[in-house]
């Protein structure tokens, strides 16, 4: 359809025209001093470029660690499109468009930077989905508009309500762990979150679930615990001949500016060992109670309570201090972060408000952080907000370590492996003893040897007598 002149004034008057015309009058809509055509109009859909917004935690780059979606491949709002990896958490971008994907920007382990088009959408025109600033340029959103953190491929479950719960307290439904059928996430779950998050206590559900206790079953004797022997790893070996450079990513990329940081402080060591008998034979009592609410207790969750009881009477070692060294800040919240070696590399999430927390909740709370740690989905605020860390370097083996602070915490801890040793009671008789080893770095700047020494002597009575714990859990 060709028009050679076209004069706008009350109605349409062709002045000149050099072949047949046939015009929708409805195609048409347009006043004085307007352009006659909209480019966002057209049928055939609009491409709109999903840009990669900030995601917080001053992150200017990330890694794309794979993607869930191919060009020409239809997704509607909140469908994951990929992963994407900083030096601090992995990150799942889902859609905020229904569409068509027409354009990957990034290959498979390629650097994004926060800004840049991630993807290509085509949407439907018709449905208004995006303005027409939409194409030329998005504007950066939030990291809560349009990510969402979850397990590769599956969707959060929730009503709308919850939903907006969720975001009316700015709570992201990925780190919320569901009660409801097929984990689906339920109000109580929203607000249970949010008092661990800022220490508040919530009065107990009315609909709280009782879990009837299993038959016991014949009990069969413990087989005795074999001597292990570290296996290689079988690998296959290859050598090339050549020399190999690759970049340092992800959270390897983290450790090395957190250790050059940690290089500027003057650490003090301290070492000592403790009786663990009692609170062995405290664990394997209970452990069957724990199974049956579904929580896998180990002694982390009793070293974790206990330095949270230490550090209320000796706060200086939950603080941290500034970079000219005038101001000491002590942390309200025990946020206590346990370092764990994962495929991706060492990290160190935190559990947060410790102190309000009790021995289950810990270990509730320390089986979510290893599940997602071992999938590589933990979340920047899993991975954010530590006051005191605790590395359980025993796990894997030794006794004694140099644990290397964490900036800007003031104090760290590393725990070696339980043994059985020969000790002596008070009547000068040899006994089984487990004994563990623990080593303690501190930030001499503001932290002398004595209260080291007094927080740790506190923290080892707390573990050898167990029960003693009972007096000051709140």
């Amino acid at each position: 359809v060709c028009i050679h002149r076209v004069r706008s004034c009350s109605s349409i008057r062709f002045i000149k025209s050099k072949y047949v015309c046939v015009f929708d009058k409805s195609a048409l809509k347009f006043s004085h001093q307007q352009r006659l055509f909209r480019t966002s109009a057209v049928s055939c859909g609009q491409i709109v470029q999903f840009k990669l917004s900030d995601i917080g935690e001053g992150i200017t780059e990330v890694t794309v660690k794979e993607w869930y979606v191919k060009e020409g491949d239809s997704v509607s709002q909140f469908d994951s499109i990929c992963e994407v990896q900083s030096d601090k958490a992995s990150v799942t971008i889902t859609s905020r468009y229904d569409g068509i994907i027409r354009k990957l920007h990034y290959n498979v382990d390629e650097i994004a930077y926060v800004g840049k088009p991630l993807v290509d959408i085509e949407t439907d025109a018709s449905k208004g989905l995006a303005s027409e600033e939409d194409v030329v340029e998005t504007p950066p959103m939030s990291h809560e508009e349009h990510t969402h953190q979850e397990i590769k491929g599956h969707k959060t479950l929730a009503t709308p309500a919850v939903r907006r719960l969720a975001m009316e307290n700015n709570v992201k439904l990925s780190e919320v762990v569901g009660t409801g059928k097929d984990n689906r996430i339920l109000k109580e779950d929203i607000l249970n979150y949010l008092a661990k998050q800022t220490g508040a206590i919530l009065p107990p559900s009315p609909k709280a679930e009782i879990i009837p206790p299993l038959p016991k079953s014949e009990t069969v004797p413990a087989a005795p615990k074999a001597h292990k022997i570290p296996v290689p790893v079988s690998r296959p070996i290859v050598f090339s001949g050549k020399d190999k450079t690759e970049p340092i990513t992800g959270f390897h990329k983290a450790m090395v500016k957190t250790m050059s940081a940690a290089l500027k402080i003057p650490h003090f060591g301290y070492c000592d060992e403790i009786d663990l008998t009692q609170l062995v034979q405290l664990r394997e009592e209970l452990k069957p109670l724990a199974e049956l609410r579904g929580v896998k207790l180990s002694f982390m969750p009793f070293f974790i309570k206990a330095a949270s009881l230490g550090l209320l009477q000796y706060p200086i070692l939950n603080a941290s201090l500034d970079e000219s060294c005038q101001n000491v800040t002590y942390k309200a919240s025990h946020n206590i972060g346990v370092a764990m070696d994962t495929e991706q590399g060492l990290i160190v999430p935190n559990v947060k408000n410790v102190q309000v927390c009790s021995v289950f909740e810990i270990a509730s709370e320390l089986n979510r952080l290893q599940s997602l740690g071992s999938a590589g989905q933990l979340g920047t605020n899993d991975l954010t907000g530590g006051t005191f860390t605790l590395s359980n370097i025993g796990t894997i083996g030794g006794t004694y370590a140099k644990p290397v602070i964490l900036p800007p915490e003031v104090a760290i801890g590393a725990l070696g492996k339980i043994q059985l040793l020969p000790r002596f009671n008070g009547k000068g008789e040899v006994f089984k003893a487990q004994i563990m080893n623990v080593s303690w770095s501190a930030d001499h700047r503001i932290i002398d040897g004595a209260t080291m020494a007094r927080f740790s002597n506190l923290w080892k009575s707390y573990l050898e007598n167990p029960a003693s714990m009972l007096l000051d859990l709140k």
